[in-house]
């Protein structure tokens, strides 16, 4: 049992870092990398055919589903201290504004994502995190976009670009899932 705890620890920490860096990593995705970078605006990259979204999608997409991989592994708690340090590393690579949008759309987000996850988690990893990642990301997009360009114009390649990271974690969440199964580990 003492291995299990130590496993569900040290890739609790690893999820952790993984999730607080996500937070900074997308401010900076926007504001400097893309297919074309707006003057005064984001940096975009094609989502789809004709559906640009900000770059920042990137990271957020990932976040949303470690957030849920770092409460299944440490708690609820620790996911918070990780928006929190997030918000704080923000502050060293973007604007001021950027920051507090993507923090307070962030907070959002994962609040909602929390209230999902939370009551799913037992049912199945996969269905927890795909459903908590959808309500979030939606309700980040409209806020984020909403404080930080004053415009939804971006919402279709915000929600499209951040379901596709979700997409792309599923094969991970149903390894995971697999594992934890065989070796009886259960959620924090």
């Amino acid at each position: 049992m003492s291995n299990l705890n130590t496993r569900r620890k040290v890739e609790g920490a690893i999820f952790l870092v993984a999730f607080a860096f996500t937070i900074p990593l997308a401010n900076w995705l926007i504001g400097n990398f893309g297919t074309v970078c707006l003057p005064n605006g984001p940096c975009l990259i094609p989502v789809a055919p004709g559906v640009l979204a900000p770059s920042g999608v990137l990271a957020i997409g990932a976040a949303l589903v470690l957030r849920d991989l770092v409460q299944r592994r440490l708690g609820l708690i620790w996911s918070f201290v990780a928006v929190a340090v997030g918000a704080v590393l923000s502050a060293f690579l973007a604007s001021p504004a950027l920051v507090l949008a993507s923090t307070v759309a962030f907070a959002l987000s994962e609040t909602a994502d929390l209230v999902v996850y939370t009551p799913l988690q037992r049912r199945g990893l996969v269905l927890a995190a795909t459903a908590s990642s959808v309500v979030g990301l939606v309700i980040d997009s409209v806020v984020f976009l909403t404080l930080a360009f004053g415009s939804l114009d971006l919402l279709a390649g915000q929600v499209l670009g951040k379901l596709w990271m979700v997409v792309i974690a599923l094969p991970v969440l149903v390894w995971i899932r697999s594992r934890d199964r065989r070796m009886g580990m259960m959620p924090a």
